[in-house]
This record gives C-alpha cells, sequence and structure tokens, in this order.
C-alpha cells in the first residue's frame, strides 16, 4: 500500500471515530434529557382536595378522610383548612395546627409569626383555594377545593417533603415543609412558610 493510499485510509478511521464520537454524545445527552424528564414526571405531580365546609372544631378536622395523614398532600390541604378558622377561632386554629404537628405542639414563636402575618389579613389563607380573587375579596367557591403540588425538588431528603400551594394574589407557588414519622407513616407539619403578604383585596386598596 502506498503512503497515499495509507494517508487516505488513516482520514477515514479518523472521521468514522468522529461521527461515532458525536452520535454516542447524541444518544447519552438525549438518554439523559428523557431520564430527566421521567424523573421530574414521577415526582411532580397535583392533588386537589374538596372541602363540603371548614371544620369548625379539632374533631371535625379529624374526622375528615385526609386526617390520616397518610400522604404530605393531605397534611398540607388540612393545614390550609384550619388557617381559614383562624379569623372566627384562633384557639382551635392552633389546636389543629398542634395535631398537625405530630409529636411537637407548634411553638410559641411559630404562633408569633402566625398572628403577625394573619392580623387584620385573615383573607390570605382563603386565597389559596379555588375562586377566590383579589376582585371578590379573596372569597372561595364552595365547595372549598385546593390544589397542593410537589416538584422534582419536593423529596430530595428521606422522610421530608416540600410541597406547594398557589395563591391567586401572588406571583409564584407558596411552600410548606413536612416531616415524616416512619414508624407510623404519616406526614406532619414542620414549616409553614406560605403566608407571605400577597395583593390585599380590591376593596382594601385605594388604587383600585
Amino acid at each position: 500500500m502506498g503512503l497515499f493510499d495509507s494517508l487516505i485510509n488513516q482520514t477515514a478511521n479518523s472521521l468514522k471515530r468522529t461521527v461515532k464520537s458525536k452520535a454516542t454524545q447524541a444518544l447519552n445527552g438525549a438518554a439523559n434529557k428523557a431520564g430527566n424528564q421521567i424523573a421530574a414526571a414521577v415526582t411532580s405531580k397535583k392533588e386537589t382536595f374538596t372541602f363540603t365546609a371548614i371544620p369548625q372544631t379539632l374533631e371535625e378536622l379529624k374526622a375528615l378522610k385526609e386526617a390520616e395523614l397518610k400522604t404530605p398532600y393531605q397534611t398540607v390541604a388540612l393545614t390550609m383548612l384550619a388557617l381559614c378558622l383562624y379569623e372566627k377561632d384562633q384557639k382551635t386554629t392552633f389546636e389543629m395546627l398542634d395535631f398537625l404537628n405530630g409529636p411537637d405542639e407548634v411553638s410559641s414563636y411559630t404562633k408569633q409569626f402566625i398572628m403577625a402575618r394573619l392580623t387584620d389579613k385573615t383573607y390570605l389563607p382563603f386565597s389559596f383555594f379555588a375562586g377566590a380573587t383579589v376582585k371578590n375579596g379573596y372569597t372561595p367557591t364552595v365547595p372549598y377545593e385546593i390544589t397542593v403540588s410537589s416538584n422534582s425538588y419536593s423529596f430530595d431528603e428521606e422522610n421530608w417533603a416540600t410541597l406547594h400551594v398557589t395563591s391567586s394574589g401572588a406571583d409564584s407557588p407558596r411552600s410548606i415543609k413536612l416531616r415524616k414519622k416512619p414508624s407510623t407513616g404519616e406526614w406532619f407539619v414542620n414549616d409553614i412558610q406560605c403566608l407571605a403578604d400577597i395583593r390585599v383585596p380590591d376593596s382594601q386598596n385605594p388604587w383600585a
């Protein structure tokens, strides 16, 4: 074989290796992208809960099927329901939150935080329910419907979860952190992070 033929063969082999490498990289990239999409789909979900009324006592809350607390979505839905009672009955609201907190009682700090967030803003927890808008003073439709969602980062740590609820008065979802009790499989509230300010109702906005 002459030198010219040898150079041709070397060039051809080099091109083959390059094409093969690029093809492999493309396939790996596609596989990784598909894997990430599948993982996100598995861990990202929404659950919608419907309640005929806001429970007025701890016993009424416990009587709801969601009170088994077997999923973090159930616990979040009941937490938001309990907060809706705050305007009418603060004491019972905190009794409900104690139940939803599991082995730990609601701390004085958390109580003060909730009081500070909801004073003169008792419409805030209602804003997470269907039908509530800034125009109607965040009055939800009845029965009360709320959607709880997760994303690909919600369950990054074993026995912990960060789920999300969306207020019609905010531009992005708000979070609630939960902790699972492995011995019972129950999910309890750890940190209510969804009570930041939202847009005030039109009825309270002088510029509306």
